[in-house]
């Protein structure tokens, strides 16, 4: 399975790279098909793409959740085990990594996913000259896949300076680049060290974009979009738990995607009202996404979106729509 079979599933959004919370209160989510599907999907990405500590994550999350048979329960335990004796690094987070290192001796680079990452890539390009060509050509073809953001991780630590330049005329020139690839190139040229200013195209928007201040983690995101994600764990955590595992999926693709824009610098300046509008807007968008219907008034009653606020979440709400129902560019 890949992942656009999850992206055609859940409406067209590429939805990745998350944190999954894993304790108690997961036994008050219940994993109905379609939810199962999205898991399954994502279980499989996160293991073709070598991100084990994610999928030991994954697995201890959906454990713990009811509602999948006693087959696919005894196919996650065998999955966790194998991973956990195959893979015992993974088990740890990256701090939890470089601590343990300490303890048996080793250097704390060994032990962290960008050194080994480099060390793979130097091995490649000894063994290959046409490596550097491969790599560029692999993250722009088509259809836009996961070799697209595999290849563009490893651009990261080619020491070309040339392919910058390569990699800011794709930016510039490429009208049918997905907003979540235009923020993956610009990841990317950060990881390079690129200090400059990039300007490119988003839809119909000019964005004009100061590389060395582009996000690299969620926790770089100004902080209104941290609380926008925080007050719909607030108010989904009673009403709807399994709710806000996909509105945090969501989310953070959708922060992406709109990296530089309009709606991007309007939440990043944005005051309480700004915030309970988006998170009123997040909220409507998943619950539509996963049971096909919900309903506004009430939701925007929960978050305090008045009348006199409204336009502004139908506009936030039309946004998020669009982001959902866009198909990654083939």
């Amino acid at each position: 399975m890949k992942s656009r079979a999850r992206s055609d599933e859940l409406g067209g959004a590429v939805i990745a790279d998350s944190t999954h919370s894993h304790t108690g209160q997961n036994r008050n989510i219940v994993l109905f098909p379609k939810t199962l599907d999205f898991y399954q999907i994502e279980l499989t990405r996160m293991l073709e793409t070598e991100r084990y500590h994610e999928a030991i994550e994954l697995l201890e999350f959906l454990l713990q959740c009811q509602g999948q048979d006693e087959r696919q329960l005894e196919e996650w335990q065998s999955l966790l085990g194998w991973l956990r004796t195959t893979f015992p690094e993974a088990a740890y987070n990256d701090r939890e990594a470089t601590e343990l290192g300490d303890e048996v001796g080793l250097d704390e680079p060994t032990h962290t996913q960008e050194h080994m990452m480099r060390d793979k890539v130097r091995l490649k390009q000894a063994e290959d000259r046409d490596y550097e060509e491969k790599l560029l050509r692999t993250a722009m073809e088509r259809p836009v896949s996961e070799r697209t953001l595999l290849a563009l991780e490893q651009l990261a630590y080619l020491e070309q300076p040339e392919i910058d330049e390569q990699i800011i005329e794709w930016l510039q020139t490429d009208t049918q680049l997905h907003p979540l690839i235009q923020f993956r190139i610009l990841q990317t040229l950060r990881r390079r060290g690129y200090r400059g200013n990039v300007h490119y195209m988003h839809q119909q928007e000019r964005i004009d974009v100061e590389v060395e201040t582009v996000p690299l983690d969620p926790t770089e995101f100004p902080i209104p979009f941290i609380q926008i994600l925080e007050r719909v764990a607030d108010k989904a955590e009673v009403t709807a738990p399994n709710l806000f595992y996909f509105a945090q999926e969501l989310w953070s693709q959708f922060i992406m995607s709109i990296y530089g824009t309009q709606n991007y610098l309007w939440i990043s300046r944005g005051d309480d009202a700004e915030i309970d509008i988006w998170a009123a807007a997040l909220h409507q968008t998943v619950a539509m996404t996963l049971e096909g219907t919900a309903d506004e008034e009430e939701i925007r009653g929960l978050y305090g979106v008045t009348d006199s606020i409204r336009f502004r979440y139908e506009q936030a709400h039309r946004a998020l729509q669009q982001f959902v129902s866009g198909q990654m560019p083939r």
